[in-house]
């Protein structure tokens, strides 16, 4: 492994890293920051849209803001390095928690992968393409 490869690697780790984070803090000029000006998502596996960055942030906002709490977490990464392009694949967990109408909370856990396809850009390495895999999902009493 090269110093190259080592860098690109941790700079990846940070782009999906920076996902959750602009998700879960709301700060959609970073979260469109992520990804290539073309880049196709497709979150179809939780019944979200196929589509553009912009069409993902327009179903997400209403969501997360009518719920009391949220994180979104990625980990065991396996990256394969391409010259100026990559594939990764992360596991992710969402814990999601809202109030019923009494006011208690239920939360609301999903269990999935991202696989993406990453590209260097002159602005680092972006998300080209993303695909959510479900995994499991369960409600927690």
């Amino acid at each position: 492994m090269t110093l190259q490869s080592l860098a690109d690697k941790l700079e990846i780790n940070e782009l999906l890293a920076r996902y959750c984070h602009a998700l879960d803090l709301g700060d959609w000029q970073a979260f469109a920051a992520l990804f290539t000006p073309d880049a196709a998502l497709d979150f179809t596996a939780f019944g979200g849209p196929k589509g553009t960055p912009a069409q993902l942030q327009a179903f997400f906002a209403p969501i997360l803001g009518g719920l009391k709490a949220y994180q979104h977490t990625v980990s065991t990464v396996v990256i394969e390095l391409q010259g100026d392009c990559a594939k990764a694949r992360s596991a992710a967990m969402v814990p999601m928690t809202r109030l019923d109408a009494e006011g208690r909370e239920q939360t609301f856990m999903s269990g999935l992968w991202y696989e993406d396809e990453l590209v260097r850009t002159g602005l680092g390495w972006q998300i080209k393409a993303r695909t959510q895999v479900r995994s499991w999902a369960a409600a927690l009493a």
